[in-house]
């Protein structure tokens, strides 16, 4: 007899997925803040605190004035790419006789077409394929990144979402585009060395240079074009990247965000992209010189990143603010490391308690709750695309 925590995924599932095809998956995000028409027209718009106090309002604050300043919704190249794995994988459950959430035929449809549309939101004048954010960005560090600017984040979340749907529909373009993003990491990404490898850029503008995850994702990416090409060099230095990683891995076996001194916290979803990284590179090469680190950074992540209610935790050692991409996180990361089924238990605490604390009637989910005032505003690449990937992977091995 199927468990009522069962109808409830599905339920929430289904909500989820009208209300993304409702709005032909666009959307606001946390950082879109530039893109308002009415901040455009300012005549500070050229400051950089400016700018960063204009981003940091809008992402701050529980209350949605998007609208109000003319933020268009739009689509977000990573947010496609999400929502492409996603579909991926809908179309497997449906492959093996599920129809719960689609037919063979119109999820082949929406495959399709969610990668035409990736495809021509790439950004061109690099030496591979690659993504960007379709926003300004102002950092902390004044730094700024132009709209478009292509990051390894979302290159990787993109191109991963092509391989699937190559896979699936067997088009090369599909497939080329995809292997085209190594190249990116190779030839426009700089390397910092560190101990006994080094660590790629976060993208090719200079200013974030030494973050683990980041870098663990070029890894990740360059080992699945070994796969596919059997190039040797993208196997190297793949290694060396999680070499770098792996030396930066503290006894314990959890990470800090990155090198820089305003970097060394240690998070919750970040922990599962280095896991899920690592663990990618040994499934491509045959190469499992890196397991003892697997078992060390997984002990670490789920002995300290949720509760026994199952809430999900952001930092190792305090949980607010709980962020919605750390227990969409854990479905992925469990599912791709294989480890889905020894931590059933935990997985259904967790979605159980993001479904009924996270998710609104609409079918929405949060971006993020704090011990106070909650922002609960609708961000289709950071919560609804994140979960929706990560609740596919939970469809698939309920499907198994």
């Amino acid at each position: 007899m199927e468990s009522k925590l069962l109808y409830k995924i599905r339920d929430s599932f289904k909500s989820l997925k009208n209300y993304c095809e409702k709005e032909n998956f666009a959307g606001w995000d946390p950082y879109d803040g530039l893109n308002s028409k009415i901040f455009d027209a300012l005549p500070f718009k050229h400051w950089d605190f400016a700018r960063l106090a204009w981003i940091q309002g809008f992402k701050r604050c529980p209350i949605n004035f998007r609208r109000l300043m003319l933020v268009p919704k739009e689509h977000n190249s990573m947010g496609i790419g999400l929502f492409l794995q996603g579909y991926c994988n809908l179309y497997q459950v449906a492959k093996s006789g599920n129809l719960t959430y689609g037919n063979e035929e119109e999820l082949l449809s929406k495959i399709n077409e969610l990668s035409e549309l990736l495809i021509s939101m790439k950004t061109e004048g690099y030496s591979g394929t690659c993504w960007g954010y379709n926003f300004d960005w102002q950092s902390r560090r004044l730094f700024l990144f132009p709209k478009y600017t292509p990051t390894v984040v979302a290159t990787a979340f993109c191109a991963l979402g092509l391989y699937e749907s190559y896979e699936i529909t067997k088009n090369e373009n599909y497939l080329n585009v995809a292997l085209s993003s190594a190249k990116f990491v190779t030839e426009d990404l700089s390397r910092t060395p560190y101990k006994s490898g080094f660590i790629f850029s976060y993208s090719p503008f200079n200013g974030n240079n030494t973050v683990f995850n980041a870098s663990l994702l070029g890894a990740k990416l360059l080992s699945i074009a070994y796969r596919y090409t059997k190039e040797g060099s993208y196997k190297q230095l793949a290694k060396e990247a999680i070499m770098g990683a792996c030396d930066g891995q503290e006894e314990d076996g959890s990470w800090v965000y990155g090198l820089l001194p305003t970097q060394q916290w240690k998070d919750s979803f970040h922990t599962g992209f280095n896991l899920e990284a690592i663990e990618a590179y040994q499934q491509n090469t045959g190469d499992t010189t890196f397991q003892k680190h697997i078992e060390k950074g997984f002990d670490f992540y789920l002995e300290h990143f949720f509760e026994k209610d199952g809430t999900p935790k952001y930092y190792h050692d305090k949980t607010y603010p709980i962020d919605i991409h750390c227990p969409g996180q854990l479905l992925v990361t469990l599912s791709q490391c294989k480890r889905f089924s020894k931590n059933r238990e935990l997985a259904d605490k967790v979605t159980k308690w993001t479904i009924e604390n996270m998710q609104n009637k609409k079918g929405f989910f949060y971006y993020q709750l704090k011990k106070g005032i909650s922002s609960k505003i609708s961000y289709m690449r950071w919560s609804n695309a994140f979960m929706f990937n990560a609740m596919s992977y939970y469809i698939v091995e309920e499907n198994n």
